[in-house]
Order: structure tokens, then sequence, then C-alpha cells
């Protein structure tokens, strides 16, 4: 393996940069209630596929699964497969490979998106809005 050491710093770099970003919004929002809003459901009054994933990272990180999944079912779901893509891709980086996914796969994933989207603000499916268990 030929791994980049350059490569290596920058991505240490940028993950130390995530970390400090974390730990600046944790404090913001837990302490003065400062939270990111969805553009998108603020003009629409619409549920993104997006909506509920910073509360949904939030209760991963306490390890409140079940709450988590209750803030964006579908990602929640799909987050092992885009944490694997990640560590795959990730190594494929360092050590200067291409990382490719059939187009195949991006539809599927795209039309899934888009249904959930769909299905989500629909009153009958009300369960998939983030919803909050207390």
């Amino acid at each position: 393996m030929n791994i980049s050491k350059q490569k290596f710093k920058l991505s240490i770099k940028l993950l130390i940069y995530i970390i400090i970003i974390y730990l600046i919004y944790t404090y913001l929002y837990y302490n003065y209630s400062i939270k990111i809003p969805c553009l998108f459901h603020e003009i629409t009054n619409l549920y993104c596929p997006g909506c509920g994933i910073t509360r949904m990272i939030i209760s991963i990180c306490k390890l409140d699964f079940y709450q988590a999944f209750r803030y964006n079912p579908l990602l929640f779901i799909l987050m092992p497969f885009f944490v694997i893509y990640g560590i795959i891709y990730y190594i494929n980086w360092l050590n200067n490979k291409k990382t490719i996914i059939n187009k195949k796969v991006w539809n599927i994933l795209l039309i899934i998106i888009i249904l959930y989207m769909i299905l989500r603000n629909i009153p009958y499916f009300s369960f998939l809005a983030p919803t909050i268990i207390k």
C-alpha cells in the first residue's frame, strides 16, 4: 500500500476540524438552544429527506438509538452503509485508487429517498416525520 502522507495529514486535520465544530455546535445547542433549521421545511412546511438528521446524530452520540431512529428512520437505517462506503472511499483515496459505485445503486437510492420524502409528508405516514419520544 502506497499511502500518501500528505493526504493522511490532511484527513487528520479535517477530522480535528469536524470534532471542534461538533463540540461547538453541541455546546450552543444545549446551552443556548441554537439549532440548525431546515430551510426546506422553513419555506415549504414540508419535511425533506434530511429533516431530523442533526438531532439524529446528537441522539446517536448520546447512545439513544431509538430516538435517533424516530428523528430520521431512513437515514438511520442507511447510516451503516454510508459509513462502510466512507471507510472504503477513504482507504482508496489514501492509496490513490478510485471508488466506483454502480449507477443502478445510485438510481435506486435516489428513488428511495424521493419516495421517502413524499411519504413522510402524507398524513397517513406521519410516523416518518421527525418525532420526539418522551
